[in-house]
């Protein structure tokens, strides 16, 4: 009940509705500090925001971007020569060269 209360106390701004499990102190404790609030116990009601990835998702997606023109050069440049080992047109090829690689 003291951490909630710490937690709760140390809001900047006061939330809509507070979601937690079914500990009875964490009522108590919100009741005590923000009466006004709505309090949601339910199973599952939590999931959306625990499961919810996309910000870092898409945070980890521009950290992938190329920082600058000659990061990106040195890559396709190495890209390219690698690529082409694997993709080598097996449809012009013989069957039996095909075999072989």
């Amino acid at each position: 009940m003291k951490l909630f209360k710490k937690l709760l106390k140390g809001q900047q701004a006061t939330p809509l509705k507070i979601v937690t499990d079914k500990l009875r102190s964490y009522s108590a404790a919100r009741r005590e500090i923000m009466p006004s609030v709505a309090h949601s116990s339910q199973q599952y009601e939590n999931n959306h925001c625990e499961l919810s990835h996309q910000p870092g998702r898409q945070q980890e997606r521009q950290m992938r971007r190329f920082t600058s023109q000659g990061q990106a050069q040195r890559f396709l440049a190495c890209h390219g020569i690698v690529n082409n080992l694997f993709r080598h047109g097996r449809h012009k090829m013989q069957a039996n060269n095909d075999r072989i690689l």
